[in-house]
């Protein structure tokens, strides 16, 4: 199962094999618990997150366009989007942004025997969210990981959209940057 592709796996899941079933969330089950953490900063609802992330992606593997992405890009955005959902069932209004950027810069991440996050990783978006002018950072963490619109951005912090929009586009532009994405996009 190893050697086949994360499409062939996909589509193994999608027709009902349970060995591509099977190799496809062991591929990806350490990536999806991660970002689910780190968004949710909760263990227990990270896994809640991760086992929905995989069910959606086995209920909507014919949706998948490998022209528009990677398989990988497509799932993670999925758990991306399950977190932020999770988050917002959890509570109307999200923690100041402020608060939030001083609880990630005082954490060291999850402990290195947690073999299912790559610590590594953590840190380094750490450090480069940390290199972020404070209200491209703020901006961030409203869009990333709150799933704010920009509209509803500029409203919560009084500056005009297109501002708003600038801030998120640099925040990312910076962050690509910094941990080297050559394949996300």
């Amino acid at each position: 199962m190893w050697s086949l592709s994360d499409e062939a796996l996909l589509a193994g899941m999608q027709s009902g094999d349970p060995e591509a079933a099977a190799g496809f969330v062991r591929r990806y089950q350490a990536r999806v618990f991660g970002l689910a953490l780190t968004i949710l900063r909760d263990r227990a609802a990270a896994e809640e997150v991760a086992q929905e992330t995989f069910l959606k992606a086995w209920r909507r593997a014919d949706a998948y366009d490998a022209r528009r992405g990677q398989v990988a890009t497509w799932l993670l955005t999925i758990a991306r989007n399950t977190a932020l959902d999770a988050v917002r069932m959890k509570r109307s209004e999200p923690w100041d942004p402020e608060a939030l950027l001083a609880i990630w810069e005082r954490q060291e991440g999850p402990e290195p025997d947690d073999g299912m996050v790559a610590v590594d990783d953590i840190r380094r978006l750490r450090e480069a969210i940390g290199e972020l002018p404070r209200d491209q950072q703020i901006a961030l963490v409203y869009a990333a990981f709150y799933g704010r619109t920009a509209r509803e951005i500029s409203e919560l912090v009084s500056a005009p959209i297109g501002t708003i929009k600038t801030r998120i586009r640099l925040a990312m532009l910076k962050l690509h940057s910094a941990l080297e994405v050559t394949d996300e996009f």
